[in-house]
């Protein structure tokens, strides 16, 4: 796997471009410790660290989410946060053991703006020049890992890695090739990719709608489980 993803905010300008931090030939040890001083796009002034991937080196499986929240800012690891709960009980009915997978986020700083009363700190979705700048801390983490399968959790991780016209609603749970990491536009990386909802999108459904939420998110997960099987 190489060191760029196609698609999407690959044309980003020199603000927003974080290859320059990416040490070349690097493992997973010391790609973290680099991230940490990731200047790649404007959203580390805000936040309080990198927050980079966590897992086995040896995973089969790769889970990619969107950012890290609230929590996972404030304690440097992926998903500890609610949503990490909901995808910690979803991967254990999927037949997914946690600790055989590597889970990270497409961009790896917190996004968020103010409330205008108190401390609190309101998510922001990162846009397409952000996502495109943090592309090759990802694509780095995947050439190292290799990962039979890739598991893109919500329009963010979608758009990461199959470009800005992914619509997970249109592929969800649907086993797909993972696209080329090199910038082959007609290339495959190896491996496959399965895309479902972010597990915040749970959180977020009202109580009617919940049950049904959590259970695709299950159905997909058991799509990659197969895979793996």
């Amino acid at each position: 796997m190489g060191d760029s993803v196609r698609g999407g905010a690959r044309g980003t300008d020199s603000a927003y471009d974080a290859s320059p931090f990416v040490p070349s030939g690097a493992g997973l040890d010391a790609l973290r410790e680099a991230a940490a001083g990731c200047r790649g796009c404007p959203l580390f002034r805000e936040a309080t660290q990198t927050v980079f991937g966590a897992g086995e080196p040896s995973a089969r499986v790769v889970l990619v989410g969107e950012q890290p929240g609230d929590q996972e800012d404030r304690r440097g690891r992926p998903f500890v946060g609610p949503a990490g709960g909901v995808l910690m009980r979803a991967l254990d009915e999927s037949g997914i053991d946690p600790a055989d997978a590597y889970i990270t986020n497409a961009v790896k700083h917190f996004k968020f703006e103010q409330a205008a009363r108190g401390k609190r700190r309101i998510h922001k979705a990162p846009g397409l020049r952000e996502i495109g700048a943090c592309r090759p801390w990802l694509a780095a983490e995947l050439r190292l890992l290799d990962p039979e399968v890739v598991v893109a959790l919500g329009a963010t991780a979608g758009k990461s890695l199959m470009g800005s016209s992914f619509r997970v609603s249109h592929e969800q749970g649907v086993a797909l090739p993972l696209p080329s990491l090199n910038g082959d536009e007609d290339g495959e990386g190896g491996g496959l990719l399965v895309a479902t909802i972010h597990p915040s999108a749970v959180l977020r459904s009202d109580a009617a709608a919940r049950e049904e939420a959590y259970a695709g998110l299950v159905s997909d997960l058991r799509v990659a489980a197969r895979l793996l099987g």
